[in-house]
């Protein structure tokens, strides 16, 4: 186990000036880090907590964060699978050495494989955050939009991830057990009483905005009303909820900063 020197010194460059540090430990697991995932989480759990000593050797009581990153390989090919299903595991193990340890842990989840934002990258971002939230994960990173193993970047997909993002955190929330919540007084209601049914009742109304989570995107029309609207594309549908965000938000650059960056580089993003 090494520190880059020059990662080191860009480190105590940070920790001179005030700023809180991420002490990132991305070995891939089969190429630089063992190939079982239990023995990659054991490196990166042994290669953080030394970047705590070296940040607290410094100054005591520096923020940090302890950000375990390895990641997976496709031990076919050697190319790194963001978006497997080991991946997760090792994001989740990861999350639960940060509580084990009581300190504030960074992992990355939610990268897909696809190349584009499709079925694949719907698969493999959601499980992959999912079993992050579950895991008790602090900080997420690359969560949504991250295509090809992290060599692409999608609009579409962040878009898109903002509805599983709303569902993985809805399933860490978890179930609300109280009196008010179970509400065996509005069932003895509703069952004993009339219409025998709990739409339109009070406790589902204000249950409706409190525990429920809805898609921006995602639909659920039924096949009927599917049809009937044109049969409306996912995909298209993020793009076109893309374009009103940009739109929206402007052009944070002045033109002459904008051209002058085109210039210099190939940018291929529409002017």
């Amino acid at each position: 186990m090494r520190f880059a020197e020059e990662s080191c010194r860009t480190m105590e460059a940070s920790v001179r000036a005030g700023m809180p540090v991420l002490l990132l430990s991305a070995e891939q697991a089969g190429a630089t880090a063992p190939a079982p995932i239990a023995a990659a989480i054991v490196q990166a759990v042994a290669e953080c907590p030394a970047g705590v000593v070296y940040v607290n050797a410094m100054a005591p009581g520096h923020p940090a964060i302890f950000g375990t990153w390895p990641f997976v390989s496709d031990l076919r090919t050697g190319a790194m699978s963001g978006g497997s299903a080991e991946q997760a595991q090792l994001t989740a193990g990861c999350a639960q050495m940060h509580r084990h340890y009581g300190l504030p842990g960074a992992a990355a989840a939610g990268m897909s494989d696809a190349k584009p934002p499709d079925m694949q990258a719907g698969w493999e971002t959601g499980i992959n955050t999912v079993m992050a939230g579950l895991s008790g994960l602090n900080l997420v990173y690359e969560a949504v939009g991250m295509q090809a193993s992290l060599l692409g970047f999608s609009f579409e997909g962040m878009v898109l991830g903002d509805d599983v993002l709303g569902q993985a955190l809805r399933a860490v929330r978890g179930i609300e057990v109280t009196e008010d919540s179970v509400g065996i007084e509005t069932m003895r209601e509703v069952c004993l009483g009339a219409p025998g049914h709990y739409l339109g009742h009070p406790q589902t109304l204000d249950r409706m905005q409190r525990d429920y989570v809805y898609p921006a995107v995602g639909n659920r029309m039924s096949p009927k009303e599917w049809d009937e609207a044109g049969r409306p594309d996912l995909l298209a549908g993020a793009a076109q909820r893309r374009d009103a965000i940009l739109e929206r938000a402007g052009c944070t650059l002045s033109p002459e900063v904008d051209a002058a960056v085109r210039a210099g580089w190939r940018i291929h993003f529409e002017a």
